[in-house]
């Protein structure tokens, strides 16, 4: 860390004041979300007659959660503070005037700031992903009473093999499905064999069995009708009563949606919306570091701290939009998904940047001035 970081007095002395004052921001933020959790959701816990146990250990696994969430903007919250303090108390002049370039601080705050995001990664893939889990389950299993048997996937389609298999309604804990379409391709899958329609399936590991069967062959047009029929579809459905169950995709931890990806993808399913997800939890993490920048950035504007947190506080909701339009954008198919995940950090990250560079390099200054200049110049002439 001293490598990287070069940590000497001053450094030590700004990661001291930093952590002091994320904790005192997470541990408000943390209370207030809990609170708020603790007023919407009492009654329900209360009506589904469940003990105080449950009901508290509910509120303590979602605290890593809670924390995972509000660390971008806890960050930013504390970095705004920091540098508020250091410009009232004349240390950030001081520091200046003692030969410290403002550029100095752009480049520890960033490096600080990767650090801070791998840190928030690594503790959202696991103690964040387990406190959501075990929170959802309580408030699934004991409180809404939503069991694996209740569970039903609708217009659900993969590919295994030659089969293109889609279900109107799908139920993995009982392993069955109805509203059954199968398309059934050559080897070489140029060529559609015949289609089969039926009421119902059972599944099991060996395959699919199909009940009320109507088979169409499209190379000479026959139909013909079956009470039952068996097709060799290993697909099992567990793979998407492991995602159904965890509610929102975003639970699913690294590693484990990158095997869901996979064996999805392998099955035909569409990944996209799972690709972007995986994409969102990193940029969502190294947000930080954008966060960081925005703290940098406003300092430049102005030295009141209390404007500056509630322009901080505008950021984050900005950023947080622009996030979630990515991440939509992805899911639709507008953008690739590693596109539409960084869409956010990448845009308000490259304003912030511009801006610090423009503080902080007198060089860029005048290279945007000469650019602006030449255009004025081209436009006069045409």
């Amino acid at each position: 860390m001293r490598n990287i970081l070069g940590v000497g007095v001053l450094s030590r002395y700004l990661i001291r004041q930093n952590v002091y004052l994320m904790a005192i921001c997470l541990a408000v933020g943390t209370g207030i979300y809990l609170l708020s959790d603790i007023f919407d959701r009492l009654d329900d816990f209360i009506a589904a007659g469940l003990g105080a146990e449950t009901i508290l250990f509910y509120f303590v696994v979602k605290i890593p959660l809670i924390v995972s969430q509000l660390m971008p903007a806890i960050f930013l919250l504390a970095m705004v503070i920091q540098l508020g303090v250091l410009t009232r108390s004349r240390e950030m002049l001081a520091l200046r005037a003692g030969g410290v370039a403002f550029s100095w601080f752009i480049r520890f705050f960033v490096m600080y700031a990767i650090i801070w995001s791998v840190g928030q990664l690594v503790f959202s893939q696991f103690l964040g992903v387990f406190g959501e889990y075990e929170a959802n389950r309580i408030w699934k299993e004991d409180v809404r009473k939503k069991q694996l048997d209740e569970l039903t996937i609708k217009n659900l389609w993969f590919r295994d093999g030659p089969f293109i298999v889609l279900a109107d309604k799908a139920h993995p804990g009982k392993s069955r499905a109805s509203g059954i379409t199968v398309y059934e391709f050559t080897s070489d899958s140029q060529d559609l064999i015949r289609i089969l329609t039926a009421k119902k399936a059972l599944i099991d590991d060996n395959g699919w069995g199909l009940l009320d069967v109507q088979e169409l062959d499209t190379r000479t047009f026959v139909q013909v009708k079956r009470l039952s029929q068996f097709l060799s579809v290993r697909q099992n459905l567990k793979a998407y009563a492991a995602v159904e169950l965890k509610g929102d995709k975003a639970q699913l931890p690294l590693l484990e949606l990158s095997k869901a990806i996979k064996k999805l993808q392998e099955s035909g399913s569409n990944v996209e919306i799972l690709r972007t997800v995986w994409h969102g939890k990193l940029s969502y993490a190294f947000s930080m570091v954008v966060m960081a920048l925005f703290a940098l950035t406003l300092i430049t504007f102005s030295e009141n701290m209390y404007a500056n947190i509630g322009l901080a506080l505008i950021l984050i909701f900005v950023q947080y939009g622009m996030h979630v339009v990515g991440a939509t954008a992805g899911e639709k198919g507008v953008l690739p998904p590693i596109m539409a995940a960084w869409l956010g950090n990448a845009i308000m990250g490259a304003l912030a940047s511009l801006r610090l560079a423009w503080v902080a390099l007198p060089g860029f200054q005048h290279f945007v001035r000469d650019l602006v200049s030449g255009v004025r110049l081209n436009v006069r002439q045409s």
